[in-house]
């Protein structure tokens, strides 16, 4: 019985070995997922409504129901003046949010009282996710025009960087924007990261200063936007001058305008995906 049983073993050894051998090789592992991200750009009127009133929680609501991850607000004060009670309006956004915030003072002027905060306005980044890195650059200014600024956030989302610009161009002069325009994109430059540019542009979509933008970024709107996109004004729109642009290697699912009554704008957002190939990459 021994060599008969040394014989079977042997037999199933051979066949386990040729199986084993006649299996595929196990796949790759699959590359990483994108990262999804939902992006609002949101001129906020300090928080003034349709109605004249001023109601900061209506900002903050819209944010909340939106399931906003970041989102770049325009028009935010910061103890500014008796129309926003001398609040801080981006501090007082990120607490009632539970976001990070980075904020770009593009006016900053002596308090009304000595020994006050200083009286700011510009623009604010909210985030969910933490801001490793900020900074907020001038943008090119005729005389007697309002100082506008590009203000810059790196946010890391599960493993992706992400660099966040938000701005807000002047409103009342076209040559203006279009050095602003070439501002921002040279600022931008070949850029590492994967780029989200938010804004209250003041320009519609066929204009030089849009075009100089989208030569090398992509307007969300029209890779996934339904309708004509009208942000202002909020009460019967007619012109769509807020934008969410992107980066070529960002992925738009979805993208679509907000009803509100929260300001004289109404928020554009998108749902994105950022690049899983870009897992790991950067610093």
């Amino acid at each position: 019985m021994r060599p008969f049983r040394t014989a079977v073993s042997a037999a199933l050894a051979a066949l386990a070995l040729t199986a084993g051998t006649a299996l595929p090789a196990a796949p790759a592992d699959p590359s990483p997922r994108d990262r999804p991200l939902t992006v609002m750009s949101f001129n906020i009127h300090h928080g003034v409504g349709t109605d004249n009133v001023l109601n900061l929680q209506r900002v903050a609501d819209v944010i909340r129901t939106e399931g906003v991850d970041v989102v770049g607000l325009q028009e935010v004060d910061r103890h500014w003046g008796e129309r926003s009670d001398f609040v801080d309006q981006a501090a007082w956004l990120a607490d009632e949010l539970d976001m990070h915030v980075v904020y770009g003072a593009n006016l900053d002027l002596d308090p009304a009282v000595p020994g006050e905060p200083r009286r700011q306005y510009g623009t604010a980044i909210l985030s969910e996710r933490p801001i490793r890195e900020w900074d907020n650059t001038f943008l090119p200014q005729y005389e007697g025009h309002e100082q506008r600024g590009l203000l810059r956030a790196r946010i890391n989302v599960r493993g992706v960087w992400v660099t966040v610009y938000n701005t807000h161009l002047q409103h009342n002069d076209a040559n203006e924007r279009v050095e602003q325009a070439e501002a921002i994109d040279e600022l931008i430059g070949e850029p590492s990261d994967s780029v989200v540019l938010l804004g209250d542009l003041n320009a519609r979509p066929d204009t030089p200063e849009i075009q100089t933008l989208v030569d090398e970024l992509v307007d969300t709107w029209e890779e996934a936007g339904m309708g004509d996109g009208y942000t202002y004004p909020s009460e019967d729109p007619n012109a769509r001058i807020d934008y969410v642009l992107t980066s070529g290697d960002v992925i738009t699912r979805t993208a679509a305008v907000v009803t509100s009554d929260a300001s004289d704008h109404l928020p554009v957002k998108a749902d994105v995906l950022l690049p899983g190939s870009r897992v790991g990459l950067g610093n």
